[in-house]
């Protein structure tokens, strides 16, 4: 049993709370965004621990982009980019970016915010230095070694967070209680139900909504949805089969381009040069990055096709010995990195012994050889020093049909291996739309038939009677000039960028 920094909370005295019991919320006082002029971003305060309303507070930050036609207006669309751990303040305006019908646009405000612990939302902390500001998702393991070893790197971060000045709050960011921190942003706006869109780990936290509150959704939209544990143990394993299921997409198109990229002509051969290059990297790192690294920076490049250039000349100049070409990241990793160990590790009662882990990795390497020794190491949350404060929600079929699941069949972070366990665990509660395609996000993706059945769930309600099928299809923004392609492209992938590596 670990010990609590703060109150111990046991498992037999959490209760879904009342409406009556949750702090009354003002009515937000809206002014432009300092960073988003188009938006209008406001401060909410809610409990620390939604058992004490009265007792310590945190400051929300929420956003709202107008509907453009307030007389069609239906009511509010709350959003999640997904993470945990990503900052959704921008969310509105990257979303109207990427290409979100005019339709939605009126039928909804949008309303983003930063949950707690993340960006604006009252910032949590592990203090993490320079040299750890990578990948949460443990390097990939070689042997029981070096599981041994990460375990004391896993250990050491943990007492990192367990010791900052946030520490304090490690039972309390948690999915549901920002899911509780919804409902109080749904009675602030003065709504009686809420309209919802969110993403990956954004997936897990409106069907954690959908349950614990399950009369107040109206239009629920999980995309690249998680299994029903969100990052837990068995999300965290599902990263290796997600490769597997993905990279074949990564092999054709070099493969299709060998006389550019020269990683080999056949996809097989992409595969092996993968091996190759993973192997050569442990044996002599180039500019700091080993075969660990190498495959995350893989691993991470396949959310998106457009990242394939990119990611085919990262492979060039690491086989010639040359240093490749890096992008800075375009959020503040030391509190995305920070939140997401307290959502992840705050959420689920992680295994703490090393042998289960070294155990773990040794199936996951024979089963997804490309990532699975990686995605089943071990966590800090195996150390962590807070209790889980409560069960983690089950996601049942219990309340109003409702949801509407979108879902890539080779999803890298969420495999549809995930989405359908959600799928099973919603029952008649939802529908899932499964598109032929590869990547991370498929909602305002290039399929059209994705697109439209999500739109018409969104704008009338229409839901389709049984689970769809769309095929490949790239139709969707085909009328785009290059500047406004390229435009729409970053905005989409601004959307789905906090993976959880």
């Amino acid at each position: 049993m670990r010990r609590s920094l703060a109150v111990v909370l046991t498992a037999a005295s959490v209760v879904v709370l009342a409406p009556q019991a949750q702090a009354a919320e003002a009515a937000p006082q809206w002014a432009p965004c300092a960073d988003s002029p188009q938006l209008l971003c406001a401060k909410l305060t809610v409990p620390l621990d939604h058992r004490n309303p009265a007792g310590e507070q945190l400051e929300l930050a929420i956003s709202r982009l107008p509907s453009a036609k307030p007389a069609q207006r239906r009511g509010v669309l709350l959003l999640n980019p997904g993470g945990p751990g990503g900052p959704g303040l921008s969310m509105p305006a990257d979303l109207a970016a990427a290409g979100l019908p005019a339709s939605v646009l009126d039928t909804y405000d949008l309303i983003g915010f930063d949950p707690r612990g993340v960006g604006q939302s009252s910032p949590v902390t592990c203090d993490l230095r320079p040299d750890q500001l990578v990948s949460n998702v443990p390097p990939y393991a070689k042997d029981a070694a070096d599981v041994a070893s990460r375990a004391q790197v896993a250990q050491g971060l943990a007492q990192q967070c367990a010791a900052s000045v946030s520490g304090p709050r490690l039972p309390f960011i948690t999915t549901a209680n920002t899911a509780r921190d919804m409902d109080l942003i749904r009675e602030a706006l003065g709504e009686p139900k809420i309209s919802y869109f969110g993403g990956s780990y954004g997936s897990y936290l409106g069907a954690v909504y959908a349950t614990l509150f399950p009369e107040r959704t109206d239009r629920i939209v999980l995309d690249s949805a998680t299994g029903t544990g969100g990052l837990d143990p068995a999300g965290a394993r599902r990263l290796g089969q997600g490769m597997e299921d993905r990279f074949p997409d990564f092999a054709r198109w070099a493969a299709d381009r060998d006389g550019t990229y020269e990683l080999g002509r056949k996809p097989r051969e992409v595969k092996a040069k993968y091996f190759e290059l993973a192997a050569k990297l442990d044996a002599d790192p180039v500019a700091g990055i080993d075969g660990a690294l190498f495959r995350h920076l893989t691993f991470g490049a396949l959310y998106g096709d457009a990242n394939f250039p990119v990611l085919a000349q990262q492979w060039q100049a690491l086989d010639r010995a040359d240093a490749p070409a890096t992008t800075a990241a375009a959020v503040d990793l030391g509190n995305l990195l920070s939140s997401q160990l307290y959502v992840v590790c705050g959420d689920s009662d992680w295994p703490e012994e090393v042998r289960t882990y070294q155990r773990n990795v040794e199936q996951d390497r024979k089963r997804y050889p490309m990532f699975g020794a990686a995605s089943a190491n071990i966590w800090p949350c195996a150390f962590w020093a807070a209790e889980p404060a409560e069960p983690p929600v089950r996601i049942t079929d219990a309340g109003p049909s409702t949801v509407l699941i979108v879902q890539n069949r080779r999803d890298p972070a969420t495999p549809l291996a995930g989405a359908r366990e959600m799928r099973r665990a919603l029952g008649d509660r939802a529908r899932m739309v499964t598109v032929d395609q590869g990547g991370h996000g498929a909602y305002l993706s290039e399929n059209a038939c994705a697109n439209n059945t999500v739109t018409r769930f969104l704008v009338d309600g229409t839901r389709p009677h049984h689970d769809v099928a769309c095929g490949a299809d790239r139709s969707a923004f085909s009328g785009l000039g290059d500047e406004q392609r390229q435009a729409r492209e970053r905005a989409y992938a601004k959307v789905h960028e906090h993976p959880a590596v």
